[in-house]
């Protein structure tokens, strides 16, 4: 366990979370992981990298769809690769690079239960950024081209894989104020502000700690 700055981020479908961790990382001079934790998890696991995108913040419940997916799984090492459903060596794998990046360096990481994963680590952040629905379909339209009933319909699916993905594999609840040291609606600041207020709430931590 190290004394990096982590900052983990869990957000809305359509609220800017990514975009706002892209910034407050430029902001503090550190990475921004995203995507790239799938990556970093399938080459340190052995695991294919396309079951890491299918399996993206989607817990797995269906006993024979695990059962199946394991026979592509022959790279985990171990004789006791295949003990486990495919979706939970995901899990442990992204778990295992979340805290090895931590370990390394400070940076910023989006989703993927990282609070979770680093809940003993001391310079943890834990942030949940939210939106209005207007805001949210707008961001997703400009995105993706889409309309407002496929940009709500994206919307939905996409909170409710996260929520179900994060009250899976966590003891906090998705969204709760309860499970996070900052919540901020984006609306009500706007991107460029929501970074800046989190870079200062990090400097504001690491500070306090420092006199403590």
């Amino acid at each position: 366990m190290s004394g990096n700055l982590v900052i983990a981020i869990g957000r809305q479908c359509g609220s800017s979370g990514k975009v706002i961790g892209q910034k407050l990382a430029e902001r503090l001079g550190v990475k921004c992981y995203d995507k790239e934790l799938l990556t970093l998890a399938a080459k340190n696991s052995g695991l294919s990298e396309e079951l890491f995108q299918t399996h993206d913040e989607r817990p797995t419940n269906s006993f024979l769809y695990s059962l199946v997916m394991d026979t592509y799984s022959v790279g985990l090492s171990g004789s006791g690769a295949l003990d486990m459903p495919i979706d939970h060596k995901i899990f442990l794998a992204q778990f295992d690079t979340i805290k090895q990046l931590a370990d390394q360096e400070s940076c910023v990481i989006v989703g993927r239960c990282a609070d979770y994963a680093l809940a003993e680590y001391p310079n943890l952040i834990s942030v949940f950024i939210s939106a209005e629905e207007e805001d949210k379909i707008k961001s997703l339209k400009d995105l993706y081209q889409i309309n407002d009933a496929k940009a709500k319909e994206l919307m939905g699916k996409t909170d409710k894989k996260r929520s179900n993905y994060y009250n899976y594999y966590s003891s906090k609840k998705w969204g709760d104020v309860k499970s996070y040291d900052v919540c901020i609606n984006r609306s009500s600041v706007g991107i460029e502000n929501a970074a800046s207020l989190l870079k200062a709430f990090a400097e504001a931590k690491m500070e306090w700690k420092k006199q403590n």
